[in-house]
């Protein structure tokens, strides 16, 4: 294996990934309420590993020859958002809103991996970096293979670091007003993806 090319791609695609956004905030929410987080993890990380493999494969091309592609997935990506984010605020002050870990409503697996496909495969942002970025940044490498390695390892570290890692942010969300605080922090980052998606 060509460390340099892992090192390269590991790196890529680990600064792709870890700023907050809808996805990871979603990973977040879901490792603080411990439900379902190890399949939420997976289809996360699988879903970056089947883009990240397109991307090195020369996907990349295809969407810069037909860009309608994005187009489609950017109003999909917003009306989605703006969904969700609507959602968000609407239980972050409804009374009867659950306010401790034990008292969240379970979310259905099957609801779950439904929210992950949204935020993961309606943002175009992640065609952008996975298929087109990605791709064009293994061009340069000794081993594309290496690399997307690299960069699918850094995924898979990343989403399962964060879906396990949210439990210690537990007892900080075991006090009354913690998740209505984070149901609107997350309501409005979704408004502000929203709407800085649709300007993009």
């Amino acid at each position: 294996m060509n460390a340099p090319d892992y090192i390269s791609g590991f790196l890529l695609g680990l600064s792709l990934i870890i700023a907050i956004g809808s996805q990871n905030a979603f990973v977040l929410k879901q490792g603080l309420k411990r439900e379902h987080i190890f399949f939420v993890c997976l289809f996360c990380a699988v879903s970056d590993a089947l883009l990240i493999s397109a991307g090195v494969g020369g996907f990349g091309a295809v969407t810069a020859r037909y860009p309608h592609v994005i187009d489609i997935a950017k109003i999909a990506g917003v009306l989605f958002l703006l969904g969700y984010g609507l959602q968000s605020l609407y239980a972050s002050v409804r009374v009867s809103h659950a306010l401790t870990v034990e008292g969240q409503v379970v979310t259905s697996l099957k609801k779950a991996l439904l929210l992950c496909f949204g935020f993961t495969w309606l943002n175009p942002h992640v065609y952008l970096d996975t298929l087109v970025l990605v791709g064009m940044v293994s061009t340069g490498a000794a081993s594309k293979l290496t690399f997307a390695v690299g960069a699918i390892s850094a995924s898979f570290f990343f989403f399962f670091a964060l879906g396990y890692g949210a439990r210690l942010l537990r007892p900080l969300f075991e006090k009354p007003k913690a998740w209505n605080i984070l149901d609107a922090l997350v309501g409005l980052l979704m408004l502000y993806l929203a709407w800085h998606l649709y300007q993009s």
